[in-house]
């Protein structure tokens, strides 16, 4: 019998690749997501597809009937500018909306092992000198942030409390194939965009700023070595937290540089002002993840880069009008 995984956000970036990866390793595969940002088009083949919202009852009584082995807890509002302008939606949703689940877990499926998907940069805060150890003091500065610190103090309870089997992995920036623009690894996707309709590529600040860009399938790997192996018995909230990441800083400049050396493009740089409250240097350390998870990122950022820069390129392809040839 064929374990059971529950993806939320599964329409979504991450979301449909890890999908992919539980369905060839032979796992049953239910994707939950509301399709506000995620795509029917990133829907694998094998996995069962429910429109719900995390925040609607039907999301949280789908897990209590379904009682998977593992629940891969991706669905997030995840844009840092909107919970500055909304807070309260995006606690209800990042919160609230995981509040359900976990009581779900709780009353129904206890045995079900959670895997919450949190941020490895702006849950540290800019009052730490990188790389960030998951030990390090956190000062998230936005309500996006404290959101995920939040939800990982909540998995912390449930797993001292109620015995519930919890895992938090604090992603880099996670970019690749299908990456939605949005978020701040989206500047792969909008700079592969911007160099396929021949664009000048904006630049904010003086493009030295650093962060943790890791490829989506190191990510993946990462999450199913999170859902499979024995861990440490849970006792504080970052017992069972694990960065997830290359361990090395890289400038945005850089990126602009590597996507124009991969893609044969030069674009001109735009250098737009400073936005307030940017972390200026942002990357992980991974030694934890390497140690307790035995894992370790494997695509470097020249190979990630090439990648997402073809997949992005095949998609422009596609969608251009086909050319016509009038002959005299």
């Amino acid at each position: 019998m064929s374990r059971r995984v529950v993806i939320t956000g599964g329409a979504g970036f991450i979301g449909s690749h890890t999908a992919e990866r539980f369905l060839a390793e032979g796992w049953t595969v239910d994707l939950i997501d509301n399709l506000v940002t995620g795509k029917r088009e990133n829907l694998p083949a094998g996995a069962t597809f429910h429109e719900l919202d995390i925040t609607d009852s039907a999301a949280a009584e789908l897990v209590a009937r379904l009682k998977p082995d593992v629940l891969v807890h991706l669905a997030a509002q995840m844009d840092v500018r909107l919970s500055v302008a909304n807070p309260v939606f995006d606690a209800t949703t990042n919160i609230v909306g995981s509040l359900a689940l976990l009581e779900a877990v709780r009353h129904h499926t206890p045995r079900t092992r959670v895997v919450f998907s949190s941020t490895g940069g702006v849950i540290y805060g800019d009052q730490t000198t990188p790389p960030n150890v998951e030990t390090f003091e956190k000062n998230p500065d936005s309500p996006y942030a404290i959101a995920k610190l939040s939800v990982e103090l909540y998995l912390a309870y449930y797993s001292r409390i109620h015995r519930l089997d919890t895992v938090s992995l604090r992603f880099g920036n996670v970019y690749g194939p299908r990456q939605d623009p949005h978020g701040e690894a989206g500047v792969v996707a909008i700079f592969c965009g911007r160099l396929l309709e021949g664009k000048a590529l904006t630049i904010f600040g003086d493009g030295r700023q650093t962060r943790d860009y890791v490829y989506v399938a190191d990510v993946v790997d990462a999450v199913m070595r999170a859902a499979t192996r024995e861990l440490p018995a849970p006792r504080k909230v970052d017992t069972r937290s694990y960065n997830v990441g290359t361990g090395l800083g890289t400038p945005v400049l850089r990126i602009a540089e590597v996507l124009m050396k991969v893609s044969g493009v030069t674009a001109p740089l735009d250098f737009a002002p400073h936005r307030p409250g940017e972390q200026q240097e942002s990357y992980i350390d991974v030694n934890k993840a390497s140690d307790e998870l035995d894992w370790r990122p494997r695509v470097g950022l020249e190979e990630g880069l090439t990648r997402s820069y073809e997949w992005f390129a095949a998609r422009h392809a596609a969608a251009s009008p086909a050319r016509t040839t009038t002959h005299a």
